[in-house]
C-alpha cells in the first residue's frame, strides 16, 4: 500500500526528509493501557489508539512541501508550501528533550499555525525545512 505523501507528490517533488511519531510520546497512552487491561480489557483501547496513531501519521519534507497527515478513519492533514513557511518553531518538554521528541509549529502567510505533535527528532526536521527552504530561494 503506497503512504499517502508518496501518492500525493506533484510533477518534479520528491521527498528531503520523512520524519515520524517518537514511542515516547506515546508512553501515557501505553502506561494507561497497562494499568487498564484488567478494567474490561479498557487498556487494549488506550493501545489500540497509541497504535493507529503511530502507524497512521505521516510526515514529511519535500523541495515544494511541508505534508503531515494524521489519522486512519478521519483524516487530517496538513500541506504547506515551503514558499509560504513564515516561522518553523520547536517546543519540547522536559520529556520530550530527554527521549528527543516534541512538537512542529508551522506558521505560514494566511495560514493559522499548525501544530505536528510527538515528532521524533524535532530539530532535524525543522533543519530539513529551512533547508529545503534556502534550496528553493537559490533555486528561484
Amino acid at each position: 500500500m503506497q503512504s499517502y505523501i508518496d501518492s500525493n507528490l506533484t510533477a518534479g517533488e520528491r521527498v528531503i526528509h520523512r520524519g515520524r511519531i517518537n514511542l515516547w510520546s506515546l508512553t501515557p497512552m501505553i502506561v494507561a493501557g497497562a494499568l487498564l487491561i484488567w478494567v474490561f480489557g479498557l487498556g487494549l483501547v488506550f493501545w489500540a489508539a497509541a497504535a493507529i496513531r503511530y502507524y497512521t501519521t505521516e510526515l514529511a519534507v519535500t523541495n515544494k512541501r511541508v505534508i503531515a497527515k494524521f489519522g486512519f478513519i478521519s483524516r487530517h492533514t496538513i500541506e504547506m508550501s515551503l514558499a509560504k513557511v513564515e516561522s518553523i518553531q520547536v517546543s519540547q518538554s522536559i520529556l520530550g528533550r530527554i527521549f528527543n521528541f516534541g512538537t512542529i509549529i508551522v506558521s505560514g502567510a494566511g495560514n493559522p499555525q499548525a501544530p505536528m505533535p510527538g515528532i521524533s527528532n524535532p530539530l532535524r526536521f525543522r533543519t530539513r525545512c529551512m533547508e529545503a527552504q534556502e534550496a528553493l530561494r537559490a533555486g528561484s
